[in-house]
């Protein structure tokens, strides 16, 4: 079977449409879904989760809503139609009531438990099926929009995203004696800076460590503007519980901050922190520093599919060295910090070093005044590995 011009057009009309959900569909997958009957969309849509429909259905309904009949249509999907019942019944059978006549599939469900089904049903009912191989363009765009739901279907813990700001030589902040207190030190531009928004918007939680936070007094809130189902979930790893009550973090504390610390922490210094809102976790760790395998647990438990880590230099380390960052967005400007500045992960490789891990590796770049800054973006962990 061959994947016509139309049909790559629509199925990127159906790409952009999971686009737009995300942030809304977590923790089910995003999804999007156009009819068509020639190159005429009789109806199209996208997954919410608070909304049940799945894309396929809200594609459906709007084409019933118009008038539209869809027998003889195209379906062009971005995940394989589902075949089991959840919180709604099967799409592939919906598809199949239609009277759909082909349908165009980016990529198969990660799920191993019903992976193939969905397409059995419809070839099975007649209707032709074509499924894009794992390296065409739209398949590993409609692979990347789920990375996170992959990882937690077959890997049973969020997918990690380690982000870091550079300077041309690999490090990540000036030395101490040459900072402010609580006064971050931008590297990138203000472009490199509004994509780290865009980052922060596709993922459920962001985490960062103590030493960030005495240092810089940041947020870490999605600034986006756009609509996100869920707060974004801030963490914040802090063994003897020294987070500031007046930092922003607490201070905006809305049950959206979660501050991880050793079972040891002074007991009056968590009631103060319950008392702002803020929610404290006790974990047993290595080295009196909460252990990571279990934040990551603790993550899980909560439906936290996606995890961004904006920190500094020793838990950018941490999580390298127990293997734990499944991809890494690499931020470099062309100023140069010197030997004395903060590394990008003390004990733990160099960025450049990581980079020559990195696979799938794309290159972009950003308006920085009259220089640019360069986003280097790869995987460590393909959870799509062998599918």
């Amino acid at each position: 079977m061959h994947l016509l011009p139309v049909d790559e057009r629509l199925l990127q009309n159906a790409l952009e449409l999971a686009r737009s959900a995300v942030g809304l569909a977590s923790p089910n997958p995003t999804v999007g879904c156009v009819l068509a009957r020639g190159e005429t969309v009789t109806g199209q849509g996208a997954h919410v989760y608070d909304r049940f429909d799945h894309a396929e259905i809200v594609a459906l309904k709007q084409a019933a809503a118009l008038g539209h009949s869809v027998s003889g249509a195209t379906a062009y999907v971005t995940l394989e139609p589902c075949s089991h019942h959840g919180r709604t019944g099967p799409c592939a059978d919906a598809l199949v009531a239609a009277r759909i006549a082909r349908c165009v599939v980016a990529t198969v469900d990660p799920n191993p438990k019903v992976r193939g089904e969905g397409i059995a049903k419809l070839r099975a009912a007649g209707v032709e099926v074509m499924v894009l191989e794992p390296s065409h363009v739209l398949a590993r765009e409609a692979r990347q929009l789920n990375d996170a739901f992959a990882q937690t279907i077959l890997h049973h813990r969020p997918f990690v995203t380690l982000k870091a700001a550079l300077s041309v030589d690999g490090k990540i902040a000036p030395p101490a004696a040459g900072r402010k207190s609580k006064e971050p030190h931008w590297l990138t531009g203000p472009a490199a800076r509004a994509d780290v928004q865009m980052l922060r918007h596709a993922n459920d939680a962001i985490l960062t460590g103590i030493g960030t936070v005495l240092a810089d007094d940041p947020s870490l809130t999605d600034r986006t503007g756009l609509p996100r189902r869920r707060p974004l979930l801030r963490v914040v790893l802090d063994a003897d519980l020294r987070i500031p009550l007046d930092s922003k973090l607490v201070t905006s504390a809305a049950n959206d901050l979660l501050v991880i610390c050793h079972p040891f922490a002074p007991e009056g210094r968590e009631r103060q922190l319950r008392e702002r809102g803020v929610e404290v976790e006790r974990h047993n760790g290595e080295s009196e520093r909460p252990g990571l395998p279990q934040t990551l647990e603790t993550l899980a438990e909560r439906k936290i599919n996606s995890l961004l880590l904006e920190a500094g230099s020793q838990v950018n380390a941490n999580f390298l060295l127990w293997e734990l960052v499944d991809k890494a967005v690499l931020y470099y400007s062309e100023s140069e910090l010197g030997l004395k500045a903060v590394p990008f992960a003390d004990g733990g490789p160099s960025p450049f070093v990581l980079q020559e891990r990195l696979t799938q590796t794309t290159h972009t770049t950003f308006p920085h005044g009259n220089s640019e800054d360069i986003r280097i973006t790869g995987y460590i962990h393909n959870p799509w590995a062998g599918i």
